[in-house]
Order: C-alpha cells, then structure tokens, then sequence
C-alpha cells in the first residue's frame, strides 16, 4: 500500500482508495464498496455522536463511491451538517458533496439556502466564494429565487474583496443563463457596468463574460459599456507585455480579457462618439500591425494568444463593415493565412474571408486570393477546410469570375467527398443560374452538373432548368438539342433522362427538322430509357410521350402501340396504368383541335425566389450564411439573373416549392386540374399558387411541438388593428383560402385546415417591391392586452417562426398550429413589423379564426331536427337577427357560404322548400356546443331572418353576429 502524507487528514479515505485500486475484478470492488457502505450507514446511524473529521471523511468517501458510479441514497443530512462547520476543509467538503449528489428538488434545499445565506453574510471571503460556488455549480430555479437579489449586491459592494467579486459575477452569470427571468439588475446596471475600470484584472474578466451575456438580451439598458470597453482595450493593447505580468500569457497582455472585450463590442454597432470611435480603429490597427511583428516567441502557445485577439478584431472589423481600410487589411492579413502550415489557420482564414466576401468594401481584396482558394480546393488534406475553400470560391463569385469558379467547383465535384456533394451541387446550380449572360453556357453547366452527380442533384435543381428554358425562347432549341445529344450516352443519369423527357415533350419540334433527331428518333432514344427508370420518371415519359402525339402526329400509331401493350395499361402501379390509359383514350377520341387545347406548350412560370436557393439557406454553416448577403447590387447595378429585357424590378426566375413540379405531378397539365406553375391571373399576385386546390400536403392534426413557438416575446409598440380589419375578418368566415391583406408593398395569404378542435394555418406573405424587407417580425398576440406568451383563454396558438429577410419578389411562409380549448368571441392579433428602405412598417391586422371553423357538420332527419330544436327552447339558447339583404340572394351562392360555414346542409327539412337548414357541432376541447340553424328568406322584401338555437348561449350569439355580416 503507497504511503499516506501526513497532510492529507483523512487516512480512512486514502486506504479505501488504496483498496478500491488493488481489486482484481469488478465482484471485488463492489464487495468492498458494500461492506465500506455498511460500516458508513452503521457509523450515521450510531448513537455516539461523529465529530466533524470523522463527518468529513465518510462523506469523502461517500462521494468517492458515487464518482465511481454507484448510487447513493443516504449522508445527505451530514453533508448538510458539514455546512455549518467553521473548518474549511469540512465546510469545502460539504460544499462539494452538495455540488455534486443534491438535486435541484431535494427537500434538503432549504436547509441548504440558509447555510449559504450565512456564510454569503457572514464577510469571510473564503466562505463567501464556497457558498457561490455551489450556487453557480447547482444552478436550481429555487437558488435563483433565493439569491438572485443577494448576488449584484455582493458584486458591487465596496467593501468586497476582488476574489468574492469574480465568484459573485460568474455565479449571477450562471443563473442567469439558467432563469433570466429572476435575475433582474435594475438599480445596479450602470454599477456593473463600471466593474470595467476595476483595477484587478480578474473582476475585470469575470464582469465582462456577465455584461455580454447581460447585453445580448438587453443591449439598450448597457450601451454605456462600449466606452468603457474600448478604454480598457485601449491600455491593453498599448501595454507591453510587462506592464501586466500578472496577466500576461507568453508575451500576450491579458489574451482572455482582449478576446472579451472584442467580443462585446460586437453586440453594438460603431460607437457614435466620434472620440470613441477614433480610439477604436486605433486599436484594431494595433492589433492589426502587431500580427505582422515577428514573434517574441516560438512556443505554439504565444501564437494562438496573438491569433486568437487578431481574428476577434477581423469579426468586429466585419461586424461594423464601416471602415474600409480595415476590412482591406484583414483581408490581406487573412491571405497571409492561407498558406499557413497550421491547418487550423488556414480554416479560420478561409471562414473569415467568407463574410468578408459579402462586404461591398472588401470584396475585391478577397478575389485577389482567388488562385490560392482554388489550389486549396484541389490540395487541401483536410475536408472542412476543403469544404472552407468552397465556401469562399461561392462568396468572392461575381460576374467577372463564374465561369473560372464553376468550372473549378464542377471539376471538384468530380472527387469532392460525398458529404459535401449536395452542397456543392446547390451552389453550382445557383452560380450558374445567378450570373447566366449566356444561357447555352447555364444549360450545359447543368447537365454537366447532372452527368458528374446526378445522384447528388436533388428535384429543386431540375426543375430550376426545367423553369428557366421554359421562360426563355432565346435558349429552348439549344436545350433540346443539347440534351438529346446528352441522352444518346450509354450510361445515363435518371436526373437526364427528366429533364430530356420534359424538354423534347415541350420543344422537340424545335430539333425535329434535323433527320438525326427527327421524332420517332427522339422517341425511340427516350423510350430506350424508359424501362431502367423510377415510376415518378415512368410516369413524366409517358406525358412527354402523349405530347409527342400533339406535336408530331406521325408518330401517333407508334406510341399508341407503347400505351396499349399490357405492361402499361396492366401495370401494377396505379398512376402508369392510370396514364396510359387516359392518354390511349385522349389521343384516339380527341380531334386535334382538342388535342392541341390539350396539351399546348407549358405557359412561362411566375417568378418569385428560387427554390434551389431557398434550399441552401436552410443548410447551416458559414457558407450558407453569406449567400443571402452576396446582392449584386451593392457591388453592379444590375439584376441577379436576366437582362435589361426583363425589367429593373424582376430578380431571377423562379418558383416555390408550391408551384414546382413534383416527380409524381402531371408536368404536362393532362388533368383535369390547372398546369403545374400555371401563369398567374393578374401580373401583382404573388401568391396566385397557394389558393389552389393542391396547396400544402395537409398536415397532421395534432399539434407538432418541433420547430413551433408556444411562446413568443410581444411585439413593442404595436399598431392597432387597421380600421378595415373587421371587414377582412368577415371575408374568410365562410372560407378558409384567399389573400387576407394587400397594399402596394406587402401581400398576405392565407390557407387553412381545421379538424375538430385543432386547426393549421398557413400564412404566406409576399413582398410586392424589388426592395428588401430588413427586420420581418409577426407576432400573434391576445386583443386589448399583448402578452409575453401566445396562450388564450380560448385559444392556444402554437407559431413558427419566419426568416427575417424577405428578398424582393419573394415569399415567405409561416405555420400556426391552433387548438380551441373552449368558445370564443375575440379573433386573436396579427402585428407585423418590418423596415422598407429604412423606415419601419407596422400593421396589425384580426386573424380569420372565428369559432365556426370548428364546427363538425351533423347530418340528420327531419323528426330528429324539429325534436332537438324543441328541446333548445330556452331564451337565452336562441339568437334571432332580422336583417336586410346585403348581397346578391341566389340560392347556389347562400347553399355555398352555409357549407363553407362547416354545417350540413339538411334538405326536405323545413315546411317551407325556400328555408335553409343547418345542423353541426362546435368541437372545442373541454366541451361540445351542438348548433341548430335556420335561415328564412323574403326574395320580395329583400330581408333575411336568422335563427340560431345552440347549447350554449354565448356560441348562438357570437354566430349570429358573424352570419348576419354574410347574407
């Protein structure tokens, strides 16, 4: 056995250890674990009471027994004793034992706050960091509650040692992280604040973590900390290395502090004081030269200090994207890093220059690097920093250089590792639509794309090209051509053989003339394909095949004989046997006049943001993120994608998700439901594709906590409702799709679903300029009174959160999740805020959810109606209105808006046949509200009498004030 220091105290403790070491195999420790168990449990339990010694070290071994990974369910109490003690190192162990082993719910907490409430009072400096450290290592809601207004205290005081300042502002740290809703600073803001200009360094370092914790979530209440953040930076970065021994670390005054204090000054923009503003360049100047002084050591350390402060001031550089000078010179300082051996710098370079990239003042300085980003790609070992170095390629492009990038990325793409190949595949798909001035080039960069990885290239990219040649006349012979030349390889990607398929059934007859690709040639190389195909591609054939019959009629009796074989009007799967025979029997019954109504040439599709980019946004990492900041119009006055002839307000073409073609779709408009990405109505709609019929796939009833927001901060400042909300509320009572506000900036849509009690909401909202909306907020809140929770008495409202950009010309979407608990009469808020060319839009608009959405339509005989009208005879049960006629009285459209209303129809109900007839029941969650309806219409006197009969009197009511505004 190793012998015991003298020191130690707590012999028992070193030869329990000394045994638990020498066991031979698990049954050994766990046998003398329980007998030393035991003989603890006896020891506790005895009726000679144990001096504090003794205490200290059977909970040491206690606690030594729990690290072990055994549990432990007794010498709570004695830990808690231990508290009490005025030994440290009884005090120390009781401290540690509670740190490690008490629950946040232990009935012992009690006792446990008020040992910590007299040592934090007690003045003894060592106590007072023991008591905070268990606090900050513990961390409950109910220390929080307990101490949250002792801690600042404590920290400000004047007459508290420095060692007891830096616990008190780690520990308010902690429980602030943990609940922020109980640490609140108030009076000692400003007092905290000032802990900058202590004159230890290390309260200085604690308080700074705090106060950027503090500022990320209230930075208007410790603004006043930038001055003094950038004076204290100021004397360190001017200090030499001797002024601050204490602190310095390989030559590098106070690292740590510096990193902070960069950090901090991150969460505001440029100071405005001009004098604080000077100091401030002057010291990322600094900070800048010094990284091209030649080190003042060689150890690994004193280089990752000296970096570590150089790229926390490139990112505040990047973050006040103001001072052009220095964004150029971190750039270069950045190129310099390119090349470096350490594989670690050359990722942070190549991370850095990717926001640098976005920068209209440092853009050009990152292209100067392209050669060395390039020769990264080709030769890094490393794939993240390869994965780096194509990040940046896709930053720094601009129309001067995308034909080098892509063609360096496609080349790439050829090797590049599989994890990064969908990304890749994205970026290339956009660079190549984005600065496209010849479209034959975009083309065959795409079936390039295709042919390098097509298992790569997702749906979006297809259908992209698909959009793009059909909007553009200039490019659709050259398409066709180009991919039936593509489709005659021996091997060929399914990815091909689609966009081959769709375009030759759409402008084949733009090559037909050509005996090398006359149609039966056409037909015959993509039937060649057509048994080595997916049933989604199988079915876009044979749509491509019943267009062929429109555009070359000589080829009829050919493909007729294809769709008459067993294997397609036999087939297994429904959707081929569907089409072929479908399109057997158009192309035999149908004139050609009707044949060519038909299956005429697919019309433009609207333009709106591109469903590729929209993908890649939602992929994390630095690369993702300076997509949406790389405008060429902060560097080239032009537009992303297309020329002068399409208008200074259109951005790229392209189309939502909503009206993309899906593999399973019809993509040549056979049935009998309008085109996929048919042009839209009017030229302003936005949002003409989400009011169809399709829409959204329908959504599972229940609620779906992932990615929703049953909480959500309240808007400041709202607007109050718009004067016409009440009006634009009755428009959706007896319907759930349609544009529920528009002006000249903004359109919102909306489409929605209810079953029972639950309903979906989908909320589309489309920018009408070619400007950005900066800032896009919504938020649902209670009329009369905003709370910092979406929850109603009535109505619990579950919203995910949208993107706070939206781009000109976009669409942007939003999911609500609504759940009726009980009736209601109150639409619940809309607000939405957003800044247009600087100045801050708000509007607040009423919700369409009025408590007939939930109606569950009952279906019933005449007896069994006139019986259950009876038994509601109670006066306050019935709700009658006398009303005149506010539109048109014609029966198909009242039969419409009573089942949009969500009841059932009766017929052969009243005596009278001219009556109207409901029944249905309201589905809330803690009851039903059965509702019996009559409408009587005077065609003579142009009057309505409404008559409401429910269960429930608030609901006969509120029905019929809504149904009044309808008739």
């Amino acid at each position: 056995m190793p012998a015991v220091s003298k020191g130690d105290g707590m012999r028992g403790l070193a030869v329990f250890i000394s045994d638990i070491r020498n066991c031979k195999s698990k049954e050994a420790e766990i046998k003398r674990i329980n007998k030393e168990l035991a003989n603890i449990r006896s020891k506790f339990k005895g009726d000679k009471a144990l001096d504090g010694y003794s205490k200290k070290k059977y909970v040491c071994k206690l606690l030594f027994i729990f690290l072990l990974g055994h549990d432990i369910d007794f010498g709570h109490m004695e830990a808690v004793n231990l508290l009490s003690s005025n030994k440290y190192t009884e005090k120390q162990i009781g401290y540690l034992f509670i740190s490690v082993l008490v629950n946040s719910n232990s009935e012992l907490i009690r006792l446990i706050n008020n040992a910590i409430k007299n040592d934090l009072s007690s003045r003894n400096p060592t106590f007072m960091c023991l008591a905070l450290h268990c606090i900050a290592n513990v961390g409950s809601r109910e220390m929080a509650e307990a101490f949250a207004s002792e801690i600042p205290r404590i920290l400000v005081a004047g007459d508290t040692m420095d060692s007891v300042k830096q616990s008190a502002a780690l520990c308010l740290l902690r429980l602030y992280k943990t609940s922020p809703d109980l640490v609140l600073m108030g009076e000692w803001t400003s007092r905290v604040v000032h802990l900058l200009n202590d004159q230890h360094m290390g309260v200085v370092t604690a308080a700074i973590s705090l106060i950027t914790c503090l500022s990320q979530k209230n930075p208007d209440e410790f603004k006043t900390c930038v001055s003094l953040a950038v004076s204290r930076l100021s004397r360190i970065v001017s200090s030499a290395s001797t002024d601050l021994q204490d602190y310095t670390y390989y030559f590098v005054p106070a690292p740590w502090l510096s990193c902070k204090l960069l950090r901090l000054l991150q969460c505001y923009p440029p100071p405005e004081d001009g004098a604080v503003k000077g100091r401030l360049v002057e010291c990322l100047e600094t900070i800048l030269n010094k990284a091209q002084e030649p080190p003042k050591s060689k150890k690994v350390q004193h280089s990752n200090a000296k970096n570590a402060i150089l790229f926390e001031a490139i990112s505040l550089i990047i973050h006040y994207d103001s001072e052009p000078n220095l964004l150029v010179r971190a750039c270069n300082q950045l190129g310099q890093f390119l090349q470096h051996r350490e594989t670690n710098l050359r990722y942070l370079a190549l991370e850095s220059m990717c926001t640098l990239a976005s920068s209209e003042f440092s853009h050009e300085a990152v292209k100067t690097h392209i050669e060395t980003v390039i020769n990264a790609l080709k030769t890094e070992r490393d794939v993240s920093v390869r994965q780096r170095a194509a990040d940046l390629l896709y930053a720094m492009c601009d129309r001067s250089n995308a034909k080098q990038i892509v063609a360096e990325m496609l080349s790439y793409l050829e090797t590049a590792d599989y994890s990064i190949r969908e990304e890749m595949v994205l970026k290339v798909a956009i660079l190549a639509e984005k600065y496209a001035v010849d479209y034959s080039w975009y083309v065959d960069t795409i079936l390039n794309l295709i042919r390098i990885a097509g298992d790569y290239v997702s749906e979006e990219v297809w259908y992209r090209v698909i959009q793009i040649v059909i909007n553009r006349d200039d490019v659709q012979g050259y398409a066709a051509k180009t991919v039936f030349e593509a489709l005659q390889a021996p091997a060929c990607h399914e990815n091909m053989v689609k966009v081959g398929g769709y375009i030759l059934g759409e402008f084949g007859n733009l090559i037909a003339g050509d005996p090398r690709s006359s149609p039966l040639v056409q037909f015959n190389l993509l039937h060649s394909k057509f048994h080595l195909c997916s049933v989604p591609t199988r079915a876009l054939l044979l749509s491509a095949y019943i267009k062929f019959i429109n555009l070359f009629p000589e080829t009829k009796a050919t493909i007729q004989e294809v769709l008459r074989c067993d294997s397609q009007i036999r087939n297994s799967d429904v959707e081929l046997q569907q089409r072929a025979v479908e399109y057997l029997k158009l192309s035999s019954i149908a004139s050609t006049d009707v044949l060519a109504t038909v299956l005429e040439e697919m019309p433009p599709f609207p333009e709106r943001e591109s469903s590729i980019l929209a993908k890649l946004k939602k992929k994390k990492g630095p690369g993702a993120v300076s997509v949406t900041e790389l405008e060429d119009s902060k560097r080239e006055g032009g537009e992303l994608n297309g020329g002068s002839d399409r208008g200074p307000d259109t951005a790229a073409m392209a189309a939502s998700n909503a009206s993309t073609p899906s593999p399973s779709a019809d993509l040549l408009g056979i049935r009998s439901s309008a085109p996929v990405g048919a042009a839209p109505t009017s030229a302003g709609s936005l949002l003409v594709d989400v009011f169809s019929e399709a829409g959204p796939a329908a959504p599972s009833a229940a609620v779906n906590d992932d990615g929703f927001l049953s909480s959500a901060p309240p808007s400041e400042d709202p607007a109050p409702p718009l004067s016409e909300a009440d009006e634009l509320l009755n428009k959706f009572v007896c319907k759930n799709n349609g544009v529920l506000f528009e002006n000249q900036l903004l359109q919102i849509g909306i489409k929605s679903e209810y079953r029972q009690n639950l309903g979906r909401m989908y909320l589309f909202y489309g920018n009408k300029t070619s400007v950005q909306f900066a800032s896009f907020t919504t938020t649902v809140s209670c009329p009369g009174e905003l709370q910092s929770h979406i929850l109603f008495p009535q109505l619990n409202v579950q919203t995910k959160a949208v993107e706070p950009l939206v781009e000109g010309g976009a669409q942007i979407q939003q999911v609500l999740n609504i759940e009726c608990l009980t009736d209601f009469s109150e639409a619940p808020l809309l607000n939405i805020k957003f800044r247009y060319g600087g100045a801050l839009q708000n509007l607040t608009l009423k919700l369409p959810v009025t408590i007939n959405k939930f109606f569950q339509p009952t279906e019933m005989a005449s007896h069994d109606f006139f019986q259950r009208w009876k038994q509601l005879s109670q006066p306050a049960q019935e709700a009658q209105k006398i009303f005149k006629a506010n539109h048109s009285m014609d029966t198909e459209v009242l039969k419409a808006k009573l089942l949009g209303l969500g009841t059932a129809l009766l017929d052969d109900v009243d005596p009278n046949p001219e009556n109207y007839v409901c029944a249905g029941v309201i589905q809330t969650k803690g009851q039903q509200v059965g509702c019996l309806l009559r409408l009587e219409p005077n065609a003579q006197a142009q009057m309505y009498r409404l008559t409401l009969r429910c269960s429930k009197d608030s609901v006969s009511r509120r029905l019929c004030e809504l149904l009044a505004e309808q008739f």
